[in-house]
């Protein structure tokens, strides 16, 4: 299993797929996605951090620094 971490929260999360679940045999989805945003930057969020973005704007880097980073894992 992969795991990669958060550009708001910090946390570890799962990547489904890829050479990591072929030797552990493992199955489920990816905790997370990238994102390409209205400036042009992209970053990998959790889908917690993804619920934290604003609805009713262009979303920026800055809306990402902004959200609570926890670090756990």
């Amino acid at each position: 299993m992969s795991k990669q971490r958060c550009d708001g929260c910090d946390r570890r999360v799962r990547l489904g797929g890829g050479i990591g679940d072929l030797w552990s045999f493992e199955t489920g989805s990816t905790d997370g996605l990238t994102l390409e945003l209205s400036d042009g930057s992209e970053h990998f969020l959790c889908y917690d951090c993804i619920e934290g973005l604003p609805d009713d704007e262009e979303v920026t880097r800055g809306h990402v620094e902004a959200l609570p980073g926890d670090g756990d894992e």
